[in-house]
This record gives structure tokens, C-alpha cells and sequence, in this order.
């Protein structure tokens, strides 16, 4: 199988180390990912400027971009050969419920979707070391097949691992809406700028049944499909039928 590999923690991330080795026993695998950590990144793509990519390997490259940008331009010809699937991790912690909308994890995953390719977003809920990968590894290894023949055009896979050598089962999941209680610290420089550090304790949700969040509390892996297309045909109505957007 041929696989593309990229994430939001940077080329020398060791998740994503530990499972392209991984995979390459068995697979052609192509890494396309971003030079230094783009964490937190979201969708964004480079624009107006040109995106920079350097040869690192036989089949690597670097990108001085976002997750998306290495997604697109490796599908777009940099991989000589469209993959079969694309894998987008392992990330070094969470992305669980609306934490995917920050996520450049995630959003590598997504964008891969876009253009077409069966795409897997993968992450340990862990927040900091040692890191516990090895599950993880063998079980993406071992669904790679499952990840193609179950895939269906308009989502992409949201997958993690709780930080765990031996989770207990895995659950097909949906997402949960995360609490942020972020803290905000300003500093102004001798020179009038104003320099603002976003920070604040780790995000929570409430344990709702077949969640994410839920899953990985209980020691699971948390399988969640994700549609790429936002919309929500009941609000839509609602605003349809509302008789205020009407012309007078």
C-alpha cells in the first residue's frame, strides 16, 4: 500500500518516526510534513507566497507550511503516485471533540478528504512524556485495509488513543464539545507592543454517552468519523422559515 504520512508536530516528531518505520517494513510510505511544530494551525493554507519543500529523504520532504499545505502539494504531484491512504500523526496529545477545529492534525486528514484520498487523523491522549506509542502503532498497522474499504468519499477519520499499553477495547465515537477556560496574559514591551500569551488549564467535556471524551476517560480508543461538509439541514429550515428575513 502506498501511504502518505504527515502531522502537525513537525518532521522529527517521534510519533510520527515510530509509525512511518513502522509501516515502511511493509508499505511504500511517503512523509510530507512541516518542518517545526505547527500545532494549533487549524485549515490555513500559504497563500501568495510560494510554499517551500525540501528533499530530506528518497521519500521525504520538508515543508516550511502548515499541515494543509503539505497535503496539497504532495497529492498534487510531489508524491509521484496518488496514495492509497494518508495518516496524519501520531499526534502528541488529544484531539478530541471541537479540539479538531484547532487541529492541524485534523486538518491535514480533512484536507486530504477534500481531494478524494481515504485520510485517518491520529493522536495520543497524553500530555507529556514517556509517550506510549506502541499501541497505537501496531494498531494503525494493523487497519490499514479497513481504514480504504470502509472509506466513503465526504469524511476522514478521528482517532485516539488513550494513554494507555493496553486500552480497553475501541469504540466508534462522536464528538464532544470541549470546555476551554483559557487565561489570558498580556505584557507590554518598552517599545509599546503588546505581547498576549494564550494559555489556561487543559479543556473538558462533560462524559456524554458514545463521545470521544467519554471513550478515552474510560480507557478506550475513540473512533470518530467526520464530515468534511458543514451543514445542518434542520437550522437551515429554521432560518427559512424565519418570516424576519423576508422582504418587507
Amino acid at each position: 500500500m502506498r501511504i502518505l504520512l504527515t502531522n502537525d508536530d513537525g518532521v522529527s516528531s517521534p510519533g510520527l518516526r515510530l509509525l512511518g518505520e513502522a509501516l515502511a517494513a511493509e508499505h511504500e510510505v511517503w512523509i510530507v510534513a512541516p518542518d517545526s511544530n505547527r500545532s494549533g494551525s487549524s485549515h490555513s493554507i500559504t497563500l501568495g507566497t510560494p510554499s517551500r519543500f525540501r528533499r530530506t529523504g528518497e521519500r521525504e520532504f520538508t515543508c516550511w507550511g502548515t499541515p494543509a499545505d503539505c497535503v496539497v502539494v504532495a497529492l498534487m504531484g510531489l508524491v509521484p503516485e496518488a496514495p492509497d491512504l494518508v495518516l496524519s500523526g501520531i499526534n502528541l496529545g488529544p484531539n478530541l471533540g471541537t479540539d479538531i477545529l484547532y487541529s492541524g492534525t485534523a486538518a491535514a486528514a480533512r484536507q486530504a478528504a477534500f481531494m478524494g484520498r481515504p485520510a485517518v487523523a491520529c493522536s495520543l491522549a497524553a500530555y507529556a512524556p514517556p509517550y506510549r506509542l506502541d499501541f497505537a502503532t501496531r494498531f494503525l498497522a494493523g487497519n490499514l485495509q479497513a481504514f480504504v474499504d470502509l472509506w466513503a468519499e465526504d469524511h476522514f477519520l478521528n482517532i485516539n488513543f488513550p494513554d494507555s499499553a493496553a486500552p480497553a477495547g475501541a469504540e466508534v465515537t462522536f464528538p464532544a464539545r470541549r470546555v476551554y477556560k483559557d487565561t489570558l496574559v498580556r505584557f507590554q514591551a518598552p517599545n509599546g507592543d503588546l505581547y498576549c500569551f494564550l494559555g489556561g488549564p487543559q479543556p473538558e467535556a462533560r462524559e456524554e454517552p458514545g463521545t470521544d471524551y467519554r471513550a478515552i476517560q474510560q480507557g478506550a480508543v475513540s473512533i470518530s468519523p467526520i464530515l468534511i461538509h458543514p451543514s445542518n439541514h434542520d437550522i437551515e429550515d429554521r432560518y427559512r422559515q424565519a418570516s424576519y428575513f423576508n422582504p418587507a
